[in-house]
């Protein structure tokens, strides 16, 4: 089997089992307390819930088998293969809440897995380097940094509205998505040994990143329904970590000379899938609305 297909395999299995530990987490956050909470005092109560933690198992397992996929395949081909995971996520979400998923939302999620099938094969996404230098992480923080900023004080300014919730999953999701890349970083010198792991300075960014990013997840998830959030959270990661694999790990996308406007047709796609399924579930009066949070 080509390290592509393996790829691909582990991609679709960390896809399921994130989007287990996303709809555990999901609930979690939602029953904890009924309080105005902050991120961190909200993800300082999840640590002591149970089924929380069976969530992050689950989410752990996911990662893992991100990790082993980004060791065989490029992060423009795992990442976009991530985004299936809504559709897995959706009817687990439906059948908690007691509800159907939609045939609206059906088309929308067949929709958005194609278009990400279309942005797999037809990009025919090629690995670059497992690492980047100090000056090229310089500039991802000078750019990443300001704009998440700019989404946590939007998410407050709209406290209690749908639009909190996708602000914070963007934080989330980009979060997520610049996890991946420093996780390319940190498998690429398992090969070296445990000391050289130890002593690469990804491994550390990678920590602090995964749990940066798990307290906003959780906060953009009590901040609304979970189609408000979820979707928002699953394109947003793939994105930003495609970028940052183009740009900060040099891979690249070769579509030819006729695959261009398939390729940017399917991203279109894609985005407008996410929109509607966002849309059209944050705005259901079929799932308990959820309490405010400060983020």
């Amino acid at each position: 089997m080509a390290k592509a297909d393996i790829a691909v395999l582990l991609a679709l299995c960390a896809a399921f089992f994130i989007a287990v530990g996303d709809v555990i987490q999901q609930r979690s956050a939602h029953e904890v307390t009924d309080e105005q909470v902050s991120p961190i005092a909200l993800f300082k109560r999840l640590l002591r819930d149970k089924t929380w933690w069976l969530g992050s198992v689950a989410g752990g397992a996911g990662f893992g088998f991100q990790a082993a996929a980004l060791g065989f395949g490029s992060v423009l081909l795992v990442q976009a293969l991530l985004v299936t995971s809504l559709l897995f996520a959706l009817p687990m979400s439906a059948y908690f809440a007691h509800r159907r998923v939609t045939r609206t939302q059906w088309l929308w999620a067949v929709l958005l897995a194609a278009s990400v099938a279309v942005i797999v094969t037809v990009g025919n996404p090629t690995e670059g380097h497992s690492r980047a230098g100090l000056e090229l992480w310089i500039w991802v923080a000078a750019i990443m940094g300001p704009a998440l900023i700019a989404c946590v004080i939007g998410a407050k300014v709209l406290t209690g509205k749908p639009a909190a919730a996708v602000l914070l999953a963007l934080v989330s999701g980009s979060l997520w998505g610049l996890f991946a890349v420093l996780t390319k970083g940190v498998v690429g010198r398992i090969d070296h040994g445990i000391v050289a792991v130890l002593m690469s300075p990804e491994l550390y960014a990678w920590a602090l990143v995964a749990v940066a990013a798990t307290a906003w997840q959780q906060s953009a998830f009590r901040a609304g329904s979970m189609a408000a959030s979820l979707p928002t959270m699953t394109v947003a990661e793939p994105i930003v970590g495609s970028v940052l694999g183009i740009f900060v790990l040099g891979e690249t996308l070769r579509p030819g000379d006729t695959g261009w406007f398939m390729l940017i047709t399917a991203v279109a796609v894609m985005v407008c899938a996410t929109a509607a399924l966002a849309h059209g579930e944050a705005t259901s009066q079929t799932e308990p609305a959820a309490e405010p949070v400060a983020g």
